[in-house]
């Protein structure tokens, strides 16, 4: 049975802007050791490789990732060395997949600041990811922890399946529903996942139903958060004061899209699919595509579907024992799905 979700929107209230901080508070110094701990495992001999490092690590952002590990871990029985060394190797391995993408993408900017091939070029970005995917590796096999290895390098391999299923779709412009589903849960929720897996998988000494049950939380999670970053592209005013959308700029059919193209008739679904082949970068075609998703029911449509899976998360989350940890990671699914950006 779902619960009553009203004390989690209760909590978010009481937060405020200042939600994240509260959120950590049960993990705080956990994760203020993390970053000295994250820092030593990208150490190197090679001055730079060293710099480099420096730089990622002065990059980062909200500590989403490890701050999953670290909850699943104080609701999973509490947190341990193996836990640092889980929350590191998801930091290394998803860091080298990021270097990559911003190679592969020509992406000279990541959350606002340069990228390591703006910086260095592609050559030297591609062995920094090569670097950052090897430490990862070499972190797990020195302290035995294959369960870790494991359950993170089934992410990856998720997540680059995720994304060549995305290309092959856009390329044909023929994503279904369930498609869609499958891609995010590939590309975005397995990553989560992979988090509360190892907070878990650390903390219970490898319980084989516990780690599944945080694993299948942080799914639904993770599947709630890129929906509610799809519904973005809608919502973003961008300098002109419309829409941005960027995601039909590059041809990625989210939810609201695939709604609208469902409740179209032929010659409207070729108008539609016409615009985000051909026309992406017209902004008065974008626009009117915009707004017809949102006349068409797409946007409360999506909304819907992320607010299930965000009370589908909530579920198996009230199945552990309550505890500060347990009540931050309510509050943190809250907030990964009411955030403003």
């Amino acid at each position: 049975m779902i619960p009553d979700n009203s004390n989690y929107y209760y909590f978010w209230d009481l937060l405020g802007m200042a939600g994240l901080d509260k959120i950590k508070e049960p993990v705080k110094d956990h994760i203020k050791a993390f970053e000295k701990y994250f820092r030593a495992s990208m150490k190197s001999n090679v001055p730079l490789l060293d710099r480099i490092t420096r730089y990622i690590v002065s990059r980062k952002g909200k500590q989403m990732r490890p701050l999953f590990v670290f909850l699943s871990a104080g609701i999973a029985g509490g947190v341990n060395e193996s836990t640092y060394r889980g929350a590191s190797l998801v930091e290394l391995l998803h860091t080298a997949t990021l270097v990559h993408d911003d190679v592969v993408d020509d992406s000279n900017e990541r959350r606002g600041f340069f990228s390591i091939n703006a910086l260095w070029k592609n050559k030297i970005s591609v062995l920094v990811g090569d670097f950052l995917l090897s430490k990862g590796l070499l972190l797990s096999l020195d302290n035995d922890d294959f369960g870790l290895l494991k359950i993170v390098s089934n992410a990856v391999r998720e997540m680059s399946e995720g994304e060549l299923l995305q290309i092959e779709k856009a390329r044909r412009m023929d994503v279904e529903e369930d498609i869609y589903y499958e891609i995010i849960r590939k590309k975005t929720a397995s990553l989560i996942a992979s988090c509360c897996a190892c907070g878990a998988y650390s903390a219970s000494g490898g319980d084989a139903v516990i780690t599944e049950n945080m694993r299948l939380f942080g799914e639904q999670v993770g599947m709630a958060f890129q929906i509610k970053d799809d519904l973005f592209d809608y919502q973003k005013i961008n300098k002109t004061g419309k829409p941005s959308g960027i995601d039909i700029r590059d041809k990625k059919m989210t939810l609201p899209l695939i709604y609208l193209l469902h409740q179209s008739g032929r010659s409207e679904r070729r108008h539609i699919i016409n615009t985000v082949k051909n026309h992406g970068n017209d902004p008065g075609r974008v626009a009117g595509l915009v707004k017809m998703v949102t006349d068409s029911g797409g946007i409360d449509y999506a909304k819907g579907k992320m607010t299930e899976y965000r009370s589908k998360a909530l579920s198996i989350l009230e199945g552990f024992e309550p505890s500060d940890a347990r009540r931050s990671m309510a509050d943190l699914v809250i907030y990964t799905t009411e955030r403003e950006k």
